[in-house]
C-alpha cells in the first residue's frame, strides 16, 4: 500500500502524536510491506488560500507557486493518506489547516446533493482512497474535546475515514510513563495490523486505544504540579 503521512505537528518527529502514528504504521508493516512517505508540513511552503477559486474553474492552476502542487500529486497518488496531528484549539495546527484549505483544486465550483447535504463535484476522483486521522491532545478527557476536529475530518472525507483520538498524549514523550505508554502503543500496533489486513479496527480495540492511560484526575494533578 502506498501511504502518505502528513505530520501536522510543529515538533516534527518529536511530536507526541507521531509516537502513536509510528506504532500504527509498524503494525501495518508487520502485516505486509508498505510504501510510506512522511511529510513534515511545517517545513513546506504552503501559502494561504485566498478564495479566488481559480483552481475550481476549468482546471486552471492555483495562483500560488509553492509546494502544494507536488504535495497534491502525492496526495492523489496515495492509497492511504494519514493525517497525524496534535489538537490545537480543538482543531488542526495552522500549517496543516493551510494544507487542507489548499485542497480546493480537487473539486469544482459545481455542487450536487449527497445525502442530506450539498458537496462540490470532484475534479479528481478520491473515492477509492482511504483517509485516516490520528490525533493526540494534552487534556485527560476525550469528550468535549476532539469533536470539532473529528466532524471536520468526516465531512472532508466522508467515503472512507478512520479516526483515532488519544488523550494524555504528552505521556508518550515522557520516559517515566513507559509503564503505561508501551502497552498502549502495543494496542495501536495491533490496530495497524488489523487495518492492513481488513481495512478496519475492532470496536473493542478502538475503545481501549482511545481511553485515558491513567485516571483523568491523577493526570491533571501531575500536569498541574509541573507548571
Amino acid at each position: 500500500m502506498k501511504i502518505l503521512v502528513l505530520n501536522g505537528s510543529p515538533k516534527r518527529e518529536k511530536s507526541d502524536t507521531m509516537h502513536i502514528t509510528r506504532a500504527f504504521l509498524d503494525g501495518m508493516k508487520e502485516s505486509a510491506p508498505q510504501e510510506i512517505r512522511t511529510v513534515d508540513i511545517i517545513d513546506k511552503h504552503i501559502e494561504y488560500c485566498t478564495g479566488c477559486f481559480s483552481c475550481k474553474r476549468n482546471g486552471v492552476k492555483c495562483i500560488h507557486n509553492d509546494d502544494m502542487k507536488v504535495l497534491l500529486d502525492s496526495f492523489t497518488e496515495s492509497d492511504l493518506v494519514l493525517f497525524s496531528f496534535p489538537l490545537y484549539a480543538y482543531g488542526m495546527p495552522a500549517p496543516l489547516k493551510a494544507f487542507i484549505d489548499r485542497t480546493m483544486p480537487l473539486s469544482t465550483l459545481a455542487m450536487k446533493k449527497q445525502g442530506d447535504r450539498y458537496v462540490h463535484i470532484r475534479q479528481t476522483d478520491i473515492s477509492k482512497q482511504r483517509f485516516m486521522m490520528i490525533c493526540g491532545c494534552g487534556f485527560p478527557n476525550s469528550k468535549q474535546n476532539f469533536e470539532p476536529a473529528v466532524m471536520q475530518f468526516r465531512l472532508m472525507f466522508p467515503s472512507s475515514n478512520t479516526i483515532i483520538t488519544i488523550p494524555e498524549s504528552p505521556m508518550f514523550n515522557a520516559p517515566e510513563a513507559a509503564e503505561v505508554t508501551i502497552p498502549r502503543l502495543e494496542l495501536v500496533k495491533q490496530a495497524g495490523i488489523q487495518y492492513a489486513e481488513n481495512g478496519m479496527i475492532d470496536d473493542d480495540l478502538f475503545a481501549k486505544i482511545c481511553s485515558p492511560m491513567i485516571p483523568e484526575d491523577i493526570y491533571a494533578d501531575i500536569c498541574n504540579r509541573e507548571q
